[in-house]
């Protein structure tokens, strides 16, 4: 293995997938690799944001992800082997033309691994399993990364996704900052429990911790989670089936798969270095609670992925990669905060990690407006009103279709509202332009919706958009 490319991904969990996918799909030579023998075999990360699934309709993986998951049910509360109540734990509101997903999707995240891997093998991609980075030099032409065996990889960026015990971050020597957000050891694990109901998220408060039993869609596992007040958790699959049993008074069968952990808060000081960034778990670690972690490290590679491959195609500028910092690192901050939040929380009774996970937590209101990539050229705008830096809204064409139809792939788009006259000229292989009569979430004006599906210039200027594209593209229109 002596080889060169573009861009290596250390890591292949859903974020190094989905920035592999970005790449492909863009033509861009890659490599993904992964220091484990193969795929990964647990739920972990089971909760999919409305913002994630815009983006796996993006992807197309969407029919795929609705497919294989549910809703996430009800939670039950048991006490003295009975139920003694039910609640909602999530925000839920209906679709609407804006935003076409309104509350959270159960998904495994085996199985939203296995999609990803499906996806990029559609674009002639692969992982390279057992391939174990050791450590890696960087220079003002690239990066060589060195693997276990001898070998190594040239790129002209590395991209480190390969979790919180992260080895390029380690490598780079890059602060790793945070706080313990509950110093009791909790136990995660896929296993059976026959004859429990799979209609309910069920619940158990007890003085020795809480557990709870998720059922996994369109399996007959459920995910447990139990808290420990004192003593350490045995992972093992009798010492998981003895656990349930002391617990609840059910009788669990198979453990499929089983780990440890402490809930922490924790980010990266930087989240690039000369040619090497970081993204994922490896840049920041959640509390798994509200389901923030595994969505906020996809939204990294989404983020990530089409400025790599402008900078490499385009002749993108230093300050189009240095974006994905200012842009990815205080969203980080402020979603770090809501999980540990919702980690205390609590809920009713005191429940770790079962705080009620509000609107906040479908990140569909996350923004980049204090971006260098996003131009808000207009004045007098109304309190609540779309701006750059905003996630592009969906809503209804004139011709009866979708604006997320509009944006879907690769490209810019330049979405002219109630104007009429010709749209400014710009080159097709980088952008597409649509007009429509109106579209109530935007207003009246000329905007550019990055490939990212945010808005990167909002103005009534023809002018303003070629200016804009010459820095956010690295090209001109």
């Amino acid at each position: 293995m002596h080889a060169a490319t573009d861009v290596l991904i250390v890591g292949a969990g859903p974020t190094g997938l989905v920035l592999a996918c970005e790449l492909a799909r863009r033509g861009v030579p890659y490599r993904l690799v992964d220091a484990g023998d193969g795929p990964f075999p647990g739920s972990r990360g089971k909760g999919l944001q409305p913002r994630t699934l815009e983006i796996f309709e993006d992807l197309g993986i969407l029919d795929a992800v609705l497919a294989s998951g549910h809703r996430l049910p009800l939670m039950s509360a048991w006490q003295d082997g009975r139920q003694v109540g039910e609640w909602d734990m999530m925000t839920r509101t209906e679709p609407t033309p804006d935003a076409p997903f309104g509350e959270p999707w159960l998904l495994p995240q085996w199985r939203t691994q296995e999609i990803l891997r499906r996806r990029l093998e559609e674009l002639g991609g692969s992982v390279e399993f057992g391939t174990r980075l050791t450590g890696f030099e960087q220079d003002g032409t690239g990066v060589t990364a060195r693997f276990d065996g001898g070998g190594t990889i040239r790129a002209a960026y590395l991209v480190g996704a390969d979790g919180g015990r992260s080895t390029v971050r380690a490598a780079l020597g890059t602060p790793f900052t945070g706080a313990t957000v509950d110093p009791a050891p909790m136990i995660v694990a896929d296993l059976e429990v026959p004859g429990l109901a799979r209609t309910h998220w069920h619940t158990w408060n007890l003085p020795e911790g809480a557990l709870a039993l998720c059922p996994l869609p369109r399996t007959t596992a459920f995910q447990l989670l139990a808290g420990y007040a004192t003593g350490e958790p045995d992972p093992s699959p009798a010492g998981v089936r003895a656990l349930v049993a002391a617990r609840t008074g059910l009788t669990a069968e198979t453990v499929h798969w089983s780990s440890v952990f402490r809930a922490r808060a924790a980010m990266a000081e930087r989240f690039r270095t000369g040619r090497v960034f970081l993204a994922g778990d490896a840049a920041h670690v959640h509390s798994p609670a509200g389901a923030q972690g595994l969505n906020t490290s996809i939204q990294d590679a989404y983020n990530l992925g089409w400025k790599l491959a402008h900078a490499l195609r385009r002749g993108g500028d230093d300050a189009l990669l240095d974006s994905y910092e200012a842009e990815r690192l205080p969203v980080a901050a402020g979603v770090l905060g809501l999980s540990t939040r919702i980690h205390r929380a609590g809920g009713d009774g005191g429940r770790p990690m079962m705080g009620r996970r509000g609107k906040e937590a479908h990140q569909l209101d996350l923004n980049y407006r204090e971006s260098p990539l996003s131009w808000e050229a207009r004045s007098g705008l109304a309190d609540g009103a779309l701006r750059a830096g905003d996630r592009a809204p969906d809503g209804v064409t004139d011709d009866g279709g979708r604006l997320f139809e509009v944006f879907r792939g690769t490209r810019f788009t330049l979405l002219a509202v109630g104007r009429h006259g010709e749209l400014p000229q710009v080159d097709g292989d980088l952008v597409r332009a649509h007009a429509l009569d109106e579209a109530p979430a935007y207003g009246h004006g000329l905007f550019v919706i990055r490939p990212d599906g945010y808005v990167g210039l909002a103005t009534q200027e023809p002018g303003d958009v070629e200016k804009y594209l010459r820095t956010a593209a690295g090209a001109a229109a």
